[in-house]
């Protein structure tokens, strides 16, 4: 197997496992991991989170690495690795920032026990990149120092006096974002830090500031997670720790357990359509750009399952044909990501989270969004009763739904049910290609059963 031919998309679905799996690319990465480390310290294992596909482009994936250091302690690191095409090697070396952010990292202690954050090897077409290093976010270096964070916290409104913290990342992705956990290192709650690279942290802390305020007026005993503190100079916002249950992990349950959790689902996200969105600066979002992102989001699926590219080609077709032919209703406030893991069930009620991508568009896209994301959590479950659970939350929307949003919902439903295959379905499960195929399937059907009823 030749990896230029994995990332030009020719080796199909078999050679994307293969440089994911098989053990030649991952004793590559071994190596290479190893060759950072001192003497002693030895790569215990790396286990895959999440990989990505773009043939001809890249093929990307993060580990986490758990490295064995002298005297039995062990550690664990996240990191990155990109396939490119064959002669796409950086002609200039190593950039000025990347030698700058190592050397930052070295000073701050926070490179150990590896001796640098980045290695390349050519005649593979790979890079790999270390946290905490990201030459598009350069505060985060800092962002990992025991030494800083306290200091940082304490003249926040986070914390008034300077405690030590244990620090951990919950999400490394260089050049899109980064989430990393300050746990207190008496026993005292967490807090996490959402890291930004442009003025998007200041309008996310905001607005859910102001979606907070909204459920604390309206919600009926329902909350969302308030921002702790927007610190501009190092473009994070802050939010305490929240301990509950997320209802993606209820959905297990048989659905008649959690059917009030959904009913308070529905309620939530009627209240928040209810919120005024002005002074809010929402961004307009548009059904073009929710096509153009499908669309995005499946490039892989051409040159992995060419059949189900071609049923998810059809469906954006005829998702655009049906909807320009339902009628349209101004646009409003939308959350823009309502499912089930951005709802925790706490002891002080149904706690919503990440308000990130809220915009001005259609309602009928969250409730087509979350009753696709019902769909995809009951088929990863193998638990039946999905359309019961969807019953309960449009029950907790409301019976007086108008007729016209819940057609849009329901052809939302089968649209984001596409991106949600093709984004979250992981590529180095062994079942990608049937429950892609599965939920692509379902998708279909969904449209074709709208269609109907539309004519």
């Amino acid at each position: 197997m030749n990896i230029f031919e994995v990332v030009a998309g020719k080796a199909g679905l078999a050679g994307v496992r293969w440089a994911l799996l098989a053990d030649p690319p991952r004793e590559v990465l071994r190596r290479e991991l190893t060759s950072l480390l001192p003497p002693g310290s030895v790569v215990e294992r790396f286990e895959i989170t999440r990989a990505k596909f773009k043939p001809g482009r890249y093929l990307m994936a993060y580990y986490d690495v758990c490295i064995l250091q002298p005297g039995g302690d062990s550690m664990i690191r996240p990191i990155e690795v990109v396939w490119r095409p064959e002669g796409d090697d950086e002609p200039c070396g190593v950039p000025d920032e990347v030698l700058a952010m190592q050397e930052e990292a070295q000073r701050r202690g926070l490179s150990a026990p590896f001796r640098g954050l980045m290695a390349a090897v050519p005649a593979w077409g790979m890079r790999l990149q270390i946290a905490p290093l990201d030459i598009h976010f350069p505060q985060l270096v800092r962002l990992y120092d025991p030494t800083y964070v306290p200091e940082m916290l304490a003249a926040s409104s986070a914390q008034r006096t300077v405690v030590r913290y244990n620090i951990a990342s919950v999400r490394y992705r260089p050049g899109q974002r980064h989430v990393l956990r300050y746990l207190h290192s008496n026993g005292g709650g967490a807090v996490f830090a959402k890291v930004y690279n442009s003025d998007k942290g200041a309008r996310a802390f905001k607005v859910a500031g102001s979606v907070a305020g909204w459920l604390e007026l309206y919600g009926d005993g329902m909350r969302c997670a308030r921002p702790l503190a927007y610190l501009h100079d190092d473009m994070v916002v802050l939010y305490p720790g929240i301990s509950g249950t997320p209802l993606s992990q209820l959905l297990q349950q048989p659905a008649q357990e959690t059917a009030q959790c959904l009913r308070r689902a529905g309620e939530c996200l009627l209240t928040l359509h209810r919120m005024p969105a002005v002074q809010m600066e929402l961004k307009q979002h548009s059904f073009e750009l929710e096509i153009r992102s499908i669309a995005s989001a499946s490039e892989h699926i051409h040159a992995l399952l060419p059949q189900v590219a071609a049923t998810i080609a059809r469906i954006l077709d005829r998702g655009q044909e049906l909807h320009e032919r339902l009628p349209q209703e101004p646009a409003a406030f939308v959350y823009g990501d309502y499912k089930a893991d951005h709802l925790w069930m706490t002891p002080e009620g149904l706690t919503l989270i990440d308000c990130d991508t809220c915009y001005l568009f259609d309602p009928a896209l969250d409730l087509g969004k979350f009753l696709a994301d019902l769909r995809w959590w009951y088929d990863g479950y193998a638990n039946n009763g999905v359309e019961h659970a969807q019953e309960q939350f449009m029950a907790g929307y409301g019976p007086l739904i108008s007729p016209d949003r819940l057609a849009r919902a329901r052809l939302y439903e089968a649209l984001v049910l596409v991106k949600t295959t093709v984004r979250r379905v992981p590529l180095f499960e062994s079942n990608w290609a049937p429950r892609t195929l599965r939920l692509i399937s379902c998708a279909n059907a969904l449209l074709n059963s709208l269609a109907a009823r539309a004519l």
